[in-house]
């Protein structure tokens, strides 16, 4: 059974994350699959068999393959094993607790011949070890199926295969864009405010690194104390979090097990006898800070920013993007992430996308909102909303910010909890999981790219958002030295 099942959902062909086979072969292959609404599905094992067509429904939708939606049936069979051992367990457990009274009884009396029951106590002892042993099998090889699956999908996610298929929701400053063939790239322009320095980069740490130096290593530094202050004025709370997370970490908010080969594991170092990783996101620690407890519905909503860099091997990635800072290893990024109450979830969200939003605005960035489809939200997400700004050397949009939510699947991989205040209908209730979203507020690096290519001036200096300019000193143009 297992050797199926995990051959099942290595089948599952899906986008499920930022990492995706090409375009074009996905497109071959994949169908564009409606969906039955999740709301009020959970993905747990105890209910999975009375929701398993509308979860198959949802992983088809997202470009799964048919083996993949049929490991949910595989899932459910072995959900039921499970319950036949654990049946075959207690009833074992009783009879050698019956047995165990009825020796007692009989060597209290005297003269009876006990060796026959002690010789079915033992046998069922035997009986209810190996059926514990096999259920602890089971349970670890359903737990882990059950992680490689992805999230339900939100009634706000569209059908569709894969990018083509996302919808615009809206645009903002499509007349401030630069258009024509006369814009310079950002490398360029870092490079002639003698900023950039990709050799020593590559002499000190390899391909996809990148080494800023003077005006633009301070705009970049500009531009994240910028996102800091204004999620703080937002009520963010900011945290200073570790760079480096256990496995579980990983597990819970979804990177691991699918995205393994994307990320960095630090090979002389482990985490209470777990595998150490270096985070893709401070997503990861901020998620995770209150893993395994239980809140007061008081807590929430609790909300966080951190300013990290993040660590992606980019496996999937090889010729893409090398020129440039658009795709690197190492990359700065301002994080927002909130754990709400259920109800307040889609609110949250897209307060959460505004707040992201109002950092390009006020950056004086075109960009564009655009909701992911089915076949290219990510894999803990049930909905997700990519803002993309604009980048005249490229003449084309580019992702600095994707706002995901993930209502309960994170809070139920990581066993996160809140207690919610008595009713009059329920005066002691029972424990419920929290919704949990994120967002990049903004990617620093892809933002230092579009400040750099929207505000360059013909003689290769930029002028500095008015936002910024109280970080740089008052500075209010990055000049280019003479000669460049």
């Amino acid at each position: 059974m297992r050797a199926t099942v995990v051959a099942m959902l290595a089948a599952f062909a899906g986008r499920c994350g930022a990492w995706a086979p090409p375009r074009a072969a996905r497109a071959a292959r994949i169908r564009v699959y409606s969906r039955p609404s999740a709301d009020g599905v959970a993905l747990e094992l105890r209910t999975l068999k009375d929701h398993a067509a509308t979860v198959k429904a949802h992983v088809l939708a997202r470009g799964g393959a048919e083996e993949a939606a049929a490991s949910v049936d595989a899932l459910v069979e072995l959900n039921e094993r499970r319950a036949a051992l654990q049946k075959e367990r207690d009833a074992a457990l009783a009879t050698r607790k019956k047995l165990s009274a009825a020796i007692g009884k009989a060597m209290k009396a005297g003269g009876e011949d006990v060796d026959a029951l002690k010789h079915e106590v033992s046998a069922a002892a035997a009986t209810a070890e190996a059926a514990e042993a096999s259920m602890a099998e089971v349970e670890a090889e359903a737990g882990a199926a059950l992680a490689a699956l992805p999230n339900l999908l939100d009634e706000a996610t569209p059908d569709g295969r894969d990018e083509a298929d996302n919808v615009i929701l809206r645009e903002w400053g499509a007349d401030l864009r630069k258009i024509g063939e006369d814009f310079r790239w950002h490398d360029d322009l870092a490079a002639g405010l003698n900023g950039f320095d990709p050799e020593a980069a590559s002499r000190v740490a390899g391909a996809r690194f990148a080494v800023l130096r003077g005006p633009v290593a301070r705009l970049e530094r500009a531009l994240a104390n910028f996102f800091l202050d204004e999620a703080r004025a937002k009520g963010y709370d900011e945290i200073s979090a570790p760079l480096v997370v256990a496995r579980s970490a990983l597990e819970g908010t979804g990177q691991l097990p699918k995205f393994e080969d994307d990320l960095f594991r630090v090979a002389n170092h482990g985490v209470r006898g777990e595998d150490a990783f270096l985070i893709p996101t401070a997503e990861v620690p901020l998620t995770n800070l209150w893993r395994g407890e239980t809140l007061a519905e008081s807590d929430l909503p609790i909300k966080l920013v951190a300013h990290t860099p993040c660590f992606r091997a980019e496996a999937g990635s090889y010729g893409r993007d090398t020129r440039g800072l658009i795709r690197q290893h190492q990359f700065g990024k301002v994080e927002l992430v909130k754990i709400v109450n259920p109800a307040d979830g889609a609110a949250e969200a897209a307060a959460l996308t505004e707040d992201a939003e109002e950092l390009l605005r006020k950056l004086e960035l075109p960009y564009r909102a655009l909701q992911l489809c089915a076949g290219d939200v990510g894999f803990s997400a049930r909905q997700c909303v990519d803002l993309e700004v604009w980048l005249p050397g490229q003449q084309a949009y580019r992702e600095v910010s994707s706002c995901s939510l993930m209502g309960d699947f994170q809070s139920r991989r990581m066993n996160l909890r809140y207690k919610p205040k008595p009713t009059a209908d329920e005066k002691k209730p029972r424990p419920k999981f929290p919704h949990t979203m994120n967002g990049s507020g903004l990617a620093v690096g892809r933002a230092l790219v579009a400040v750099l290519e929207n505000h360059q001036r013909p003689d290769g200096g930029i002028d500095v958002p008015e936002v910024l300019r109280p970080y740089l000193g008052g500075l209010e143009v990055l000049d280019a030295p003479p000669g460049k």
